[in-house]
């Protein structure tokens, strides 16, 4: 038996992603608005993706800056890679908690708020 768990280990471990990766999770914010930016800078070079978030005006865009600045870090120290070598591989977000807020109407009823949160995924490669 021990020895099928350390066979299973080291094959998970021989295929696990090894590119620099970074997350942000619970973000106040919708995953449909995060999608509009993240289009901007898939596939961009690095230094190009923090230049468009930087100068892009909008909530989304100051939230997927840090979480691309976090993988560039991560990369470069992390696994010593040169920030200038790398690019924008991966990067997507899914729907996090969803918190429920009542808003109170007229005649005793009562209107459910949604307030969605999201989480962001970015993950670098070298250019080749």
């Amino acid at each position: 038996m021990a020895k099928r768990i350390r066979e299973k280990t080291e094959k998970i471990n021989k295929e696990r992603d090894t590119r620099p990766y970074a997350t942000a999770k619970f973000l106040r914010i919708s995953n449909t608005k995060l999608d509009i930016i993240m289009d901007l800078v898939r596939g961009k070079k690095y230094a190009d993706a923090v230049a468009i978030l930087a100068n892009t005006p909008n909530k989304a865009a100051s939230l997927i800056l840090k979480v691309v600045e976090s993988a560039g870090a991560n990369a470069e120290n992390n696994q010593g890679l040169n920030k200038q070598d790398l690019y924008v591989a991966e990067i997507y977000s899914g729907q996090g908690a969803t918190y429920k807020r009542q808003n109170i109407r007229g005649r005793g009823r009562v209107d459910l708020i949604l307030k969605r949160t999201s989480h962001i995924t970015v993950k670098l490669d070298t250019v080749k």
